[in-house]
């Protein structure tokens, strides 16, 4: 007689998400940016994982999607279903530390925690660390970088441009 399969431990599923890289900053995986949100089990055993979009309508959800699908079945976890949940919406607080740490090392300045500057309300910057030397004498460039989430900055210290991940 054959005993039923016993299903992974969590903490392996989440071994197995942190495989799944995000499409524009390749260093991130959807674990590092908190898109990936739970890994559950139903009574009757069938893995669920849920996802929030960093935003509504991101063209890039399908496609992760599509790679959670893959990487699971490739670990021998076939039966399994993929949960969207945009409510509550993502934030940027959800980014693990060690996705901040990877994004600073890769030369993109992660989000504040949260934000006290309320002098951006008056056409006042945000004074963003560089994440190539450390200074915080920065100035803001440009509300859009490279994508709509990242501001582009300048460091008045090493000259430098760099793109600020923003706080959402």
């Amino acid at each position: 007689m054959t005993s039923p399969r016993k299903n992974p431990d969590p903490a392996a599923i989440w071994a197995i998400l942190e495989q799944v890289k995000d499409p524009e900053i390749p260093v991130l995986s959807i674990v590092d940016l908190g898109i990936a949100r739970a890994v559950n089990y139903s009574d009757g055993g069938q893995l669920e994982i849920v996802i929030s979009p960093t935003y509504s309508g991101c063209p890039a959800m399908y496609m992760l999607e599509q790679q959670i699908r893959e990487i699971l079945t490739e670990h021998g976890l076939p039966d399994h279903i993929i949960t969207t949940r945009l409510s509550p919406a993502w934030t940027t607080d959800w980014m693990t530390e060690q996705g901040r740490d990877k994004l600073r090392a890769y030369g993109i300045a992660p989000p504040e925690k949260t934000s006290h500057n309320k002098s951006v309300l008056f056409g006042g910057q945000k004074k963003i660390p560089c994440p190539k030397c450390g200074s915080d004498n920065s100035e803001q460039i440009s509300e859009f970088g490279s994508t709509a989430c990242k501001a582009l900055y300048r460091c008045l210290d090493c000259k430098e441009p760099f793109d600020y991940f923003k706080c959402l």
